[in-house]
């Protein structure tokens, strides 16, 4: 990440329209780099996950531009490059890889993130009648070497809804997101072996999507 985080480490002290236009060719030369980056993520998951088919990473990155009309933070740019590879794209709400490069807070994870209600149910339900594939995926040691089980963010203090709360699996299903994460150092984004370390954190995160695919 030679020009990425660079880039965006100034951006966080400058996030302001004068100071991007002044250094918008920068930022095509930074957003070009993570682009490419993304290409090659995208195609050497495609080795073991061929549901992406021929994606491209113009179809999984996001705007750098921020969406302010609900946001006390009203900087007109995110501070971080993020892209989401999914069956389909960003736009997808299938289970899928994310790549999210920010200065200090970088990180890859994988899974699916506030998941429509009913999906949500079937996820659930799903936990419910077979968890035992979901179990040995999150003990496998291709996994645990690189993810502490799922995020925790937005989990339920009590059972969910139609569950007893001495259910054998409640922890589990008191999830809200379905997430696992893996925090990249900046050190670590400046390697020749990055963009192949980040392809074996996906593989070993690609059964856990496989079982909330076909729960979906």
């Amino acid at each position: 990440m030679q020009n990425v985080l660079p880039f965006l480490q100034k951006l966080q002290t400058n996030n302001n329209k004068d100071w991007f236009e002044a250094n918008r060719s920068k930022y095509a030369i930074a957003k070009q780099e993570f682009e490419d980056f993304v290409q090659q993520i995208i195609v050497g998951i495609n080795k073991f996950d061929p549901t992406i088919g021929d994606l491209q990473a113009k179809q999984c990155i996001f705007r750098i531009n921020k969406d302010v009309r609900f946001s006390k933070d009203k900087s007109p740019y995110k501070n971080n490059m993020g892209a989401s590879i999914n069956p389909g794209g960003k736009k997808s709400l299938i289970a899928g890889y994310y790549l999210h490069l920010q200065p200090n807070a970088s990180f890859l994870a994988g899974g699916v993130y506030m998941p429509m209600s009913d999906k949500l149910a079937a996820i659930r339900q799903e936990i419910d009648y077979n968890p035992q594939p979901l179990l040995k995926i999150l003990k496998a040691t291709a996994f645990t070497k690189y993810f502490n089980g799922l995020d925790e963010d937005d989990k339920l203090k009590n059972a969910p809804k139609g569950y007893e709360k001495d259910h054998k699996y409640v922890e589990i299903l008191k999830h809200k997101h379905f997430i696992v994460s893996h925090k990249l150092a900046d050190k670590d984004l400046d390697n020749p072996k990055t963009a192949s370390n980040i392809i074996a954190a996906y593989k070993a995160i690609h059964p856990f999507l496989e079982y909330l695919r076909k729960a979906q």
